[in-house]
């Protein structure tokens, strides 16, 4: 679990809320109509901008962003030392038989092991690393054009809201008030949704991503030294580049 990403959600909630009460009450931003409004036109434009298969992985997505875990580069960097040193001790026939948890170092070493050309490792691999860099913009997609619609259909509530109240002036102004603030409220559900519940996720989500990809291009190089024999320091040395200067390996150390 990212607990980073359940902190975020819990401080932002207790914030708006602790400022809500500081002033007013919790019943006083409550409004049946905005709350259909943004809500429902939110997930209005979600149907017509995405298909069925696409909108039904939208809860798979967003819960994504609160239970994975992002995988050290370093530590994979030496899981492929481990087996640079397997490969140079015994064969790289040999890789086919140590335990690999991740799927995508799975499938590199069984490539390797099968004495497959390294241009044809890249290419499977590259492929594979493209596919899911596109299924996870997509993801991202969704979950960006939701921010981006909720202060759009808070506006359009705003509006609807004003007018219904520059028809109704006969009410005096403490009716006037509390229409207006209704009014307003759709802004509020919207600007909430979109950078408290959705925005923040989509960056989440973008550096999963990129780790992941970062990842899979760290296995691509360190098969590919494997493969073409090279001494597991020199790829432990070429892996290191992967790192920020602060998490390399320093040179001589175990």
């Amino acid at each position: 679990m990212d607990i980073a990403t359940v902190i975020g959600l819990v401080l932002a909630t207790l914030a708006i809320v602790s400022s809500i009460l500081s002033g007013g009450s919790i019943a006083a931003f409550i409004d049946t109509p905005s709350i259909l409004v943004v809500g429902g036109g939110v997930l209005s434009a979600i149907f017509i901008k995405w298909p069925m298969a696409q909108i039904k992985t939208l809860v798979s997505i967003y819960m994504k962003s609160i239970f994975n875990t992002a995988i050290s580069p370093k530590s994979m960097i030496e899981e492929i030392q481990s087996l640079a040193e397997t490969a140079r001790r015994e064969s790289v026939f040999a890789l086919e038989k140590v335990p690999v948890e991740d799927a995508f170092l799975k499938k590199a070493v069984t490539l390797a092991a099968d004495n497959r050309p390294p241009e044809v490792i890249t290419s499977i691999l590259q492929l594979e690393i493209d596919a899911l860099v596109e299924r996870h913009k997509l993801g991202q997609s969704i979950i960006s054009g939701i921010a981006d619609d909720g202060p759009a259909f808070g506006m359009i509530g705003t509006l609807i809201g004003l007018v219904i109240m520059l028809q109704n002036l006969s009410g005096g102004p403490e009716a006037l008030g509390k229409s207006m603030a209704v009014a307003i409220l759709t802004t509020f559900y919207g600007a909430v949704l979109a950078n408290v519940f959705m925005g923040p996720i989509a960056n989440k989500l973008k550096f999963y991503s990129e780790n992941e990809a970062l990842i899979m291009n760290i296995i691509v190089a360190g098969v590919l030294g494997i493969v073409a024999g090279e001494n597991p320091r020199v790829i432990r040395e070429k892996l290191d580049s992967f790192l920020p200067p602060a998490e390399r390996q320093v040179e001589g150390a175990e």
